[in-house]
C-alpha cells in the first residue's frame, strides 16, 4: 500500500514578473490546492529568503494541507522554480502542471513522481545508511 504520492517539479526561465511577485504566488498556491481538491490548513507562509545571495534569493512558499503539503522555492535572478506536492490524498499530477504553465509560463518543466511508502525502497530511493 503506498502511503502518500509525492510530486517534484522543476521549473525555469518563468515570467520573472510572476516568480517575484508574493500575490502572484499566493494566487497561485490558493488555485493548486482547490484544483488538486485539498484542504489548506491555514494560510500559506510565504517569505523572501536568501536577500544576502542574489543568486539564490527569493521566496518560499509552504502551505500545509490537511493530506500533507505543499512546497515551493521560486528564485528571482532566474526564473526557476523548485515546487514539491505531497500527499496521502492522491491528486492529478497533469493539473499541477498545468496550473504551473498558465501562471509563470516556464520555458522548461522537469517533473517526477515518488510513491512514498517507508520500509519498501523502489527502484527511485536510495536507503541509508546502506542495508544488505
Amino acid at each position: 500500500m503506498m502511503w502518500g504520492q509525492h510530486l517534484i517539479v522543476d521549473m525555469s526561465g518563468c515570467d520573472r514578473t510572476a516568480v517575484t511577485d508574493k500575490g502572484t504566488i499566493h494566487s497561485f498556491c490558493n488555485e493548486l490546492v482547490e484544483k488538486i481538491d485539498m484542504v489548506p490548513y491555514g494560510e500559506p507562509l510565504i517569505e523572501h529568503f536568501a536577500k544576502h545571495d542574489p543568486s539564490v534569493s527569493g521566496h518560499t512558499l509552504v502551505q500545509l494541507i490537511e493530506t500533507s503539503n505543499i512546497t515551493a522555492h521560486f528564485v528571482d535572478s532566474t526564473g526557476d522554480i523548485y515546487l514539491d506536492v505531497f500527499s496521502c490524498k492522491e491528486f492529478a499530477e497533469d493539473r499541477v502542471l498545468e496550473l504551473c504553465h498558465d501562471f509563470f509560463s516556464p520555458l522548461t518543466i522537469h517533473a517526477s513522481t515518488l510513491d512514498r511508502t517507508a520500509g519498501q525502497p523502489s527502484s527511485t530511493t536510495w536507503s541509508w545508511p546502506n542495508q544488505k
